[in-house]
């Protein structure tokens, strides 16, 4: 029995998820005495196998096949399924992506597995039972999960729920390969371009600071200004659902329970009230910045740091000292 960690990609290497569930892997190992393995489904990965090389693992796995060249819910799904008859592993761990959102039923479906999906915790019981955290009803509560079967489980924790800083790094893991079985005929779907290349290559779950614009912008007019503060601070463009409905920024720039959820070491917060669906998104922040002219705004109750103030009136100062 052990823990195998599956490993989502981009053209950089890791998605920064799947470091964040190495380290729920490892955590989780610790408590059940198990070993954690990676596992890369792909071809030719030798270069995410070298990347992964310096973290403590048991194994690192890699199952390469010419139709896993690019993605299909079909072939991941077939391919998770046979290296997981062959591993046997007690826990199955992914990150809640919108890869793995596909893929993950498929595999849950085929092998008869519970999925517990979109987790933000666990903890350990004194019976030695898995208690898995997850929120609902748009983040307004939290509901305690419990596997209740003598199955394997798989399981899916959503970005910034564990740190990348917190996994352990120790000797090269043993490196091995897994053949697989695939036919081509079980491919149902093409892949179309992934999804951060039709944006623009925007990819805010790894941006490091986000300037985040809401209603209180005021106005189209009013969105450069933003972007211009966004760009002297080398930070991501987002904004709040409203923003996205009236149509001054493109839908991938939205945060929030129906859009991306972010981990930034900054989130600065421009005229944003903070509805529970866009605190659900933001709330792995490690410093949050809120300027909104509305005292009241729900939003101050999570800020680290807040002004009271005018977006219009304060954003032109703070580029012109961010410049000076």
């Amino acid at each position: 029995m052990s823990i195998l960690v599956i490993i989502e990609q981009t053209k950089k290497g890791p998605h920064q998820i799947s470091y964040e569930v190495l380290a729920a892997g490892q955590a989780l190992g610790k408590d059940f005495d198990l070993p954690v393995s990676a596992l890369i489904l792909g071809y030719k990965t030798a270069r995410i196998v070298e990347l992964l090389k310096g973290i403590q693992l048991n194994e690192i796995l890699f199952a390469e096949h010419p139709l896993l060249i690019n993605y299909s819910s079909d072939g991941f799904s077939d391919a998770i399924r046979e290296v997981v008859k062959q591993e046997t592993p007690k826990f199955i761990l992914a990150g809640h992506t919108y890869m793995a959102r596909d893929f993950l039923p498929r595999v849950s479906a085929k092998l008869n597995f519970p999925f517990l999906a979109d987790n933000i915790s666990y903890r350990i019981e004194k019976n030695h039972s898995l208690i898995l955290r997850k929120q609902i009803f748009s983040g307004k509560l939290s509901a305690d999960i419990i596997p209740n079967c003598d199955k394997p489980v798989i399981i899916s924790f959503q970005s910034s729920a564990f740190k990348k800083e917190d996994i352990i790094e120790g000797r090269h893991s043993a490196i091995r390969k897994i053949s697989l079985s695939m036919d081509a005929d079980t491919i149902r779907s093409i892949s179309e371009p992934p999804f951060q290349e039709v944006t623009g290559d925007i990819d805010l779950s790894n941006a490091d600071i986000i300037v985040s614009i809401g209603r209180g912008i005021g106005s189209e007019n009013n969105v450069q200004i933003a972007k211009d503060l966004a760009k002297i601070m080398g930070a991501k463009m987002a904004s709040s659902r409203p923003v996205i409905d009236a149509g001054w920024l493109e839908p991938y720039h939205l945060i929030g329970s129906s859009g991306k959820t972010v981990a930034p070491k900054l989130y600065f917060a421009l005229g944003i009230s903070g509805a529970i669906q866009h605190v659900v998104g933001i709330k792995g922040s490690k410093n949050i910045i809120l300027i909104n002219k509305d005292a009241e705004a729900p939003l101050f109750e999570f800020a680290d740091y807040g002004i009271v103030g005018d977006i219009l009136e304060i954003i032109p100062k703070l580029i012109k000292a961010l410049r000076e």
